[in-house]
């Protein structure tokens, strides 16, 4: 029997041993950073607008890693040519660690091929850090339409080619090449009907202008459960956690389909390699917490975190797909 004299001494040790535990895992974390880095003020630049989704997750990032280091995460906003402009400035940054990009599917995996002139190469100006975060597109059906299934759509694409509709917010958006994957796969044709944005392509097609249309998680979301379309089915591998009752497409019967529009973090190419890799272990520690899951989830995004080297097979993966859909269906912008 243990007398209280040995309870306390039990205690003592026990927390000490957890004292240690605790500084010991503290002195590895203080390992991983490379010495003096950040000495100063990192800059994220969003090659978008304030208010998107980007330049939420952008700000959401920024002020964990202002947390968890003591120094200031600057969020640069510079808009302009589909996210060329952003993309491109920082592929011409000083590769310190002080100059991140917040880089998307379109600028590093759709334009490569897309546009006939760019100012960056994807492959060799850049150093991606990690894949920071996903969502999938919705398949949006009219009400008009009494399409209410994957299967309806598939017949009625198949029965009259080319006599359904669909919307996109332009030439070369994941609207318009995730329809042209769509019909690739069941070995249909429809109307492509490009808009200026995806709002005014939902407004028409609660109106019955248009059949059908891929469109954001969030947007797509709301406009199903106003009960002004249906939603028929999700873009990703899995199900959605903001949409749990809707099949994906795959389950639908299109075995391995998988659309998703992503975001990541990349750096300049001559970035050190402990920098980068330092960068991937953070941006995986703050997207792991709870509070940060849930704030992405507002936006309609799932964390995907990823090792560098992971993170440019991915980029080069979907820049081989979406080359091959362009190419396939002779897309192109002005």
């Amino acid at each position: 029997m243990i007398n209280n004299k040995g309870i306390f001494k039990t205690i003592r040790l026990l927390t000490a041993f957890l004292a240690s535990l605790s500084f010991g895992s503290s002195a590895a974390t203080a390992a991983d950073a490379p010495a003096g880095y950040p000495a100063r003020p990192v800059t994220i630049v969003v090659p978008f607008a304030p208010g998107g989704a980007t330049d939420i997750i952008a700000r959401l990032l920024g002020e964990e890693l202002k947390k968890r280091w003591g120094k200031s995460i600057v969020v640069e906003n510079r808009p302009g040519a589909g996210g060329g402009i952003g993309t491109e400035y920082v592929a011409r940054a000083k590769g310190d660690g002080y100059t991140l990009l917040l880089g998307t599917q379109t600028a590093l995996s759709v334009n490569p091929t897309l546009l006939k002139k760019i100012g960056y190469k994807v492959d060799t100006d850049f150093a991606p850090v990690t894949l920071l975060a996903s969502t999938p597109l919705v398949l949006l059906a009219s009400n008009q339409s009494g399409l209410t299934s994957v299967q309806d759509m598939i017949k009625a694409l198949k029965a009259k080619p080319e006599a359904l509709a669909y919307g996109t917010s332009g030439n070369g958006t994941s609207q318009h090449l995730t329809t042209e994957m769509f019909l690739g796969r069941i070995g249909a044709k429809a109307i492509h009907v490009p808009y200026k944005g995806s709002g005014q392509s939902l407004t028409d097609l609660a109106g019955g202008q248009i059949a059908f249309q891929f469109d954001n998680m969030s947007t797509a979301l709301a406009l199903a459960k106003g009960g002004r379309a249906h939603a028929l089915a999700v873009t990703s591998a899995a199900r959605s956690e903001q949409a749990p009752d809707l099949p994906t497409l795959a389950e639908a019967g299109l075995t391995g389909f998988e659309a998703v529009t992503w975001l990541g973090l990349v750096a300049p190419a001559d970035t050190p390699a402990e920098i980068v890799n330092y960068l991937s272990q953070e941006a995986d520690a703050v997207l792991n917490t709870p509070a940060i899951r849930t704030r992405l989830a507002a936006q309609g995004f799932t964390p995907k975190t990823s090792t560098p080297a992971e993170f440019r097979k991915f980029i080069q993966d979907e820049t081989t797909k979406f080359a091959t859909i362009i190419r396939q269906n002779n897309i192109s912008v002005e």
